[in-house]
């Protein structure tokens, strides 16, 4: 087990301390929580190409710790009522979908690299910043509603990571076949 790998598995296990700390209202100590999870991301991957320590695992963690991080904290904002529900079904939804289709992709013993592309690599940048300007705005009592459109540009760029990376599938998927 190598230190990135180690990051890694460090962010998994403030993603619980994280959701706890919100449902409890400590918003100031959530987004600390939160500020040190995304440096551990930044961190693990500088140390991995830095150091030449990219493993198998960490290929399949990191973006796996990004997933359940930003899906905890949608999912939790929304239940608290600090952002709307739709936003938290269109990014779940986004990645379940991603998942499902790695799934059948897998299944159908169909070759393909998945590798994150710029659009994926952005979204989940901004995903980690509007999460961020919330939990700003959550530890003055202010209103989210000023970074509605912020949220807005958030989602769409999810839906279309989301869609561009469908289509990447099914044409590979479908050059497989021919």
């Amino acid at each position: 087990m190598n230190l990135p790998n180690l990051l890694t598995i460090l962010r998994i296990l403030l993603i619980p301390v994280f959701i706890d700390l919100l449902i409890y209202g400590y918003h100031g100590w959530a987004l600390t929580v939160f500020v040190a999870a995304g440096l551990t991301d930044s961190l693990d991957g500088l140390i991995a190409r830095l150091a030449n320590q990219r493993t198998r695992l960490g290929t399949y963690l990191d973006p796996m710790a990004d997933k359940l991080l930003l899906t905890a904290s949608f999912l939790t904002l929304a239940i608290l009522q600090i952002i709307p529900i739709w936003s938290a079904v269109i990014v779940v939804s986004r990645d379940l979908i991603l998942i499902l289709g790695a799934l059948i992709l897998h299944l159908t013993q169909t070759h393909q690299e998945i590798s994150p592309t710029f659009l994926g690599k952005s979204t989940t940048a901004v995903q980690l910043i509007y999460v961020t300007m919330v939990l700003v705005v959550g530890t003055t009592q202010g209103s989210t509603v000023g970074l509605f459109p912020f949220l807005v540009a958030t989602i769409g760029l999810t839906i279309l990571s989301g869609l561009h990376y469908i289509y990447r599938g099914i044409r590979h998927l479908n050059s497989e076949q021919a």
